[in-house]
């Protein structure tokens, strides 16, 4: 149980401006893992086992990518009672993201905006940070079914023209594949110009296909198997995401996440902020992400791994997620908003779900 209740530190976080108080957070979730600090955040893990994808997840919450783009806290946030967290997006050379500023709050809303960029270190940093961890250090010695599961997410360098993109994805699923639980690719984000081009039929048929070829050489070349997942935008109508689904199943790619922030404002006209370009997230984009589960798991069918996403602010959220067709839920703007408590708030009802 956190020492020091969240609710308390948000009005200061909330004073300051909305990137300045995410880089505080990180570094105090990094530079106090493993040290009396961490029982300022830290909680208990609720015990809910699961297998997808064939790996053994010890509960259904996960932390989404993009809160910790480097993989510099992940110790901090293994401490917060996640079942698995998920790093990045990180690029195969570094990058600063787009002009600042270029995050911002919707209170009213629960939202966030932002259109960060991928700014990132690079991925030879990433990848020393992970190696760095704790947790991987443990993580090979532990027991299945014990130890929070790490999802290592990759996308493209901004400079990179959209028709060299799969050059990027193969640079960065080559770098991170020995040191990831699962490896996703995201082709999502609203904020890298043209990414969400790579979701069309053709490209993403080149990507999928390329990819999965190069997942099978370096199984063998590592003897070991890593699930691939792709990460979706929730602006796609039945028909795209039938396409998509389509080609999930085709290249036989192990799982989907749905889904990333959406370019929708209809949530939230009129507010503060409403109108400034990026990716909306939090409860605004609940709807729209329930809705892209629900069609994918029609589309897959029973057993296709599925991590819904987007609006998670509370366990009930988290629920209504699994009921539409997710199997493992993920949260960024939850935590932002409900802090540490929201990760043993959703997993003990997913785990009272799951009893029924």
């Amino acid at each position: 149980m956190a020492l020091l209740p969240y609710g308390l530190a948000r009005p200061f976080l909330f004073n300051l401006d909305p990137e300045a108080a995410h880089e505080m957070t990180i570094d105090a979730l990094a530079r106090g893992a493993g040290t009396p600090l961490q029982w300022a955040w830290c909680g208990a893990r609720v015990d809910d086992p699961v297998i997808v994808a064939g790996l053994h997840f010890p509960n259904r919450v996960g932390l989404a990518a993009g809160l910790d783009k480097n993989a510099r806290a992940i110790d901090g946030f293994a401490g917060m009672g996640f079942g698995f967290v998920e790093v990045g997006t990180v690029t195969p050379l570094a990058q600063p993201g787009n002009p600042k500023p270029r995050m911002f709050r919707l209170p009213q809303a629960h939202a966030l905006i932002n259109r960060m960029g991928f700014n990132n270190d690079g991925l030879d940093a990433f990848v020393r940070n992970v190696r760095n961890s704790r947790f991987h250090s443990r993580s090979r010695s532990s027991g299945k079914g014990q130890r929070m599961i790490l999802g290592l997410n990759i996308g493209k360098n901004a400079t990179t023209p959209i028709e060299r993109a799969t050059d990027d994805y193969l640079i960065g699923l080559a770098g991170v594949y020995p040191h990831a639980d699962y490896v996703t690719v995201n082709i999502s984000s609203p904020n890298t110009k043209n990414l969400r081009d790579l979701q069309s039929d053709a490209a993403l048929d080149a990507l999928l296909g390329a990819l999965k070829s190069r997942q099978r050489e370096l199984a063998d070349e590592h003897r070991r198997q890593v699930p691939l997942f792709l990460k979706i935008a929730p602006d796609l109508d039945a028909s795209q995401v039938q396409a998509i689904a389509d080609a999930l199943r085709r290249h036989a790619i192990d799982g989907v996440i749905a889904t990333n922030t959406t370019l929708s404002r209809e949530a939230v006209q009129g507010m503060r902020h409403a109108d400034e370009a990026g990716g909306l997230s939090g409860a605004p984009v609940r709807e729209a992400s329930n809705r892209v589960v629900s069609e994918l798991r029609a589309a897959l069918g029973e057993g296709f791994p599925i991590i819904g996403v987007g609006g998670v602010m509370s366990g009930a959220d988290a629920v209504a997620k699994i009921d539409a067709g997710a199997d493992l839920v993920q949260i960024y703007t939850g935590l932002i908003y409900r802090g540490p408590a929201l990760v043993q708030e959703a997993a003990a009802q997913l785990r009272q779900r799951a009893a029924r």
